[in-house]
């Protein structure tokens, strides 16, 4: 009874300090609500920075798609975070179609400079960007793009370059199977950008690092190693969090921990069964390989996409210098893998054997130079892959009115990480309009 008494109560208490839990809880202590943050783990999720000899190799992908019209460039205004930006720049990508290289069609000028498509197709596609761009085409939520393109009997060409895109702006392998509506709607807002690709100086841990300090500068709290285990409720409402040491009283409450973890935490409630069915979906793996070397390769171009293989290569030091040791390169090399190759031994080393025949391709004598490899074969890029079975679970649901969901598996704006602060985004704000 005595702990009761004396127990504190916040306004709002945020399960996961990933990147959506991390937004959340900085929106709402910036605006001076009460906050609290408990992460099982390590603060940042799938989004970590690890510093392994000098070299710091972020867990997968840290590019931005989109910034100037993205909810992260909102973040860092009314949060007044100090984000270094570094822009991708489209001239130095290149598509490697085999026997030679050819220009990315990322804006216009690479659009008329690549040899993926010719003339002709080339405006056909222009047409369909320009369509995209006003709005014209929307898609639907029940047919997927590969159908929509061959329903509207959009030219072969183009419908291969279509794909092509959606499989590096969705990290798929099988861009064919994503639903038309989220197709159009992603792209109908990176059309419109001039800021395609940006790079974080620093990487994911420079920006995690703003979150945590305007959480604490504005006297939220954070918890590291606190494993929400269960909920308790009563009727319409939740009205704690219990960790394995204690239990924490809110009186709003975002999750942002994945399906598969949520369907444990929320055992026994109404809601059980409809975690359910986001618990079985699909995540979209990669296989990461990154190399750290000790001198520079230098080479005309910053990005490479095998475009047969589905696999691509980043130098990341060319933008962002602060991940190397003076002198260094940091590569990163990213395969795209589909359900059935997850556990494939054999699959997934002919993934690596590929992508160290790219780099011997384009970087010859990285072998000589490596100083220290970071090879994941199997890293989560998204909660959802995107197909027409699988769709984003609401930010809010009715059952509960004091609790609601972030993450990239939710339903808001983008993709990747866009997902995850736009979707904290509006869950902040949804808490804040009560």
């Amino acid at each position: 009874m005595e702990n009761d008494l004396f127990q504190k109560e916040y306004e709002t208490i945020i399960v996961g300090g990933g990147l959506a839990g991390l937004t959340a809880a900085a929106l709402l202590a910036k605006q001076g609500k009460k906050v609290l943050v408990l992460e099982r783990g390590r603060l940042g999720g799938r989004a970590i920075t690890m510093n392994l000899k000098g070299f710091k190799f972020n867990f997968g992908a840290h590019a931005i798609y989109g910034r100037d019209t993205s909810t992260l460039k909102n973040i860092e205004k009314e949060l007044d975070i100090r984000i270094g930006w570094r822009d991708f720049n489209p001239q130095k990508a290149k598509y490697d179609i085999g026997s030679q290289l050819t220009d990315v069609p990322a804006n216009i000028v690479g659009l008329f400079r690549t040899r993926v498509m010719n003339n002709a197709d080339k405006v056909k596609f222009t047409f369909e960007i320009f369509k995209t761009l006003i709005g014209t085409e929307k898609g639907h939520p029940h047919i997927s793009i590969k159908k929509w393109m061959e329903d509207k009997q959009v030219a072969e060409d183009v419908q291969e370059m279509m794909l092509t895109l959606a499989s590096s702006n969705f990290f798929t392998s099988e861009p064919e199977k994503i639903p038309s509506d989220v197709f159009f709607n992603y792209y109908n807002r990176l059309f419109s950008t001039t800021k395609p690709v940006t790079y974080i100086e620093g990487g994911w841990q420079a920006l995690i690092d703003e979150f945590v300090r305007v959480i604490e500068e504005n006297g939220g709290e954070i918890r590291t190693k606190a494993k929400v285990t269960s909920v308790k409720t009563v009727e319409n409402q939740i009205v704690e969090v219990a960790t394995t040491k204690e239990t924490f009283k809110g009186s709003n409450f975002i999750f942002c921990i994945p399906p598969a973890e949520l369907v444990k935490v929320f055992e026994g409630t109404k809601i059980e069964h409809l975690l359910q069915h986001y618990a079985h979906y699909d995540a979209s793996y990669v296989f990461v390989y990154d190399i750290g070397l000790k001198t520079r390769i230098d080479t005309p171009y910053t990005y490479i996409y095998d475009k047969k293989n589905k696999i691509f290569i980043t130098d990341i030091s060319y933008y962002d210098e602060s991940c190397v040791p003076e002198g260094g390169q940091l590569l990163q090399a990213i395969a795209y893998l589909k359900q059935d190759e997850l556990g494939n031994k054999e699959r997934i080393d002919k993934h690596q054997e590929k992508i160290e025949q790219l780099y011997d391709k384009h970087f010859p004598g990285w072998r000589e130079e490596l100083t220290v490899p970071r090879i994941s074969k199997r890293a989560s890029a998204q909660e959802i892959k995107w197909t027409m079975e699988q769709q984003a679970m609401p930010i809010l649901i009715p059952d509960y009115r004091n609790l609601f969901f972030a993450g990239d598996w939710c339903q808001a704006k983008g993709q990747l990480s866009e997902l995850s602060f736009s979707s904290a985004y509006e869950a902040s704000k949804l808490v804040l309009q009560k």
